[in-house]
């Protein structure tokens, strides 16, 4: 299974649809509290190349994007292979 990361903030619609998706999948994933502030908000901004939206996804420290990259590679058929499923 590959690592996966979310950097996610508390009440973020986005961040709930994403960990959703991947809980639906039933691959195991590591959810990063990261609020606007915070440290590990400083890291997941610096990994993902300057975003500062919430949530961020990272596969094997790929950088993903955010929810709607996800649910996009999720509707192509594409998120499947890379969470090593299907």
């Amino acid at each position: 299974m590959p690592d996966i990361e979310i950097y996610t903030q508390p009440w973020c619609p986005f961040c709930e649809r994403a960990v959703h998706l991947l809980t639906g999948k039933g691959v195991p994933f590591r959810e990063i509290d990261a609020p606007a502030g915070s440290a590990a908000r400083a890291q997941a901004r610096e990994r993902s190349g300057g975003r500062t939206s919430a949530p961020q996804i990272f596969i094997d420290g790929q950088h993903i994007g955010g929810c709607d990259e996800l649910v996009a590679l999720d509707r192509a058929g594409k998120l499947d292979p890379l969470l090593g499923i299907g």
